[in-house]
């Protein structure tokens, strides 16, 4: 069992700027839960010898406030090129199952909601971040520069604990329309990075 996975990755949740479950998973969200969509947009990678640059998955979720309590809803998309040797692949990958940082938060999961093929899109230009995921998933995120900072940089945001690594820019959502696997909410604020890489 070997597999490495590189590629950009998009969020967006309903907590406000900027999320307390960022700041540490034990930490109430803003409201009585917290939904979150994670996007990855994989440009390398192998899983037990199947190529699977190019493929996107999603997730969603929803949490109670406090997310180490466990109990998580959780919803998957893989995008409709994969073919069904990548689409296995990616589950076991994104479900836990072949090790890695998603199975460190396989024991939070309280019920999986499914898996689904959809068309998905992702864009990054620059500050801004979309993803649409069919006709459930439909946001965009732009990373945050602080007034007065003359190099154009953004937020960033280091020291966390995340499945896609410990150093992410800080991002507020611009549009947000979210209705996947039963779960709705509007996003209001984000995360992106611009290189995670996972192996396992």
């Amino acid at each position: 069992m070997s597999w490495t996975l590189k590629g950009s990755y998009t969020e967006t949740c309903s907590c406000e700027l900027m999320c307390p479950c960022n700041m540490s998973m034990d930490h109430g969200a803003t409201y009585d839960f917290c939904r979150v969509v994670l996007a990855f947009n994989i440009h390398e990678g192998e899983i037990e010898g199947t190529d699977v640059a190019g493929r996107k998955v999603v997730g969603i979720a929803d949490t109670p406030k406090v997310m180490t309590d466990g109990n998580w809803r959780l919803g998957m998309y893989i995008d409709d090129q994969a073919s069904d040797e990548q689409f296995d692949k990616l589950t076991q990958v994104f479900g836990g199952q072949l090790g890695g940082p998603m199975a460190a938060l396989g024991p939070l999961v309280g019920e999986m909601l499914g898996v689904e093929r959809a068309a998905i899109d992702m864009s990054d230009d620059g500050l801004r971040h979309s993803v649409k995921v069919a006709d459930s998933i439909d946001f965009e995120i732009q990373d945050i520069v602080p007034f007065g900072k003359e190099d154009g940089q953004p937020v960033r945001f280091n020291g966390m604990f995340h499945p896609v690594g410990s150093d992410l820019t800080m991002a507020e959502a611009q549009r947000s329309r979210i209705n996947a696997f039963g779960i709705q909410y509007e996003g209001k604020t984000g995360l992106s990075k611009s290189d995670f890489s996972w192996t396992a």
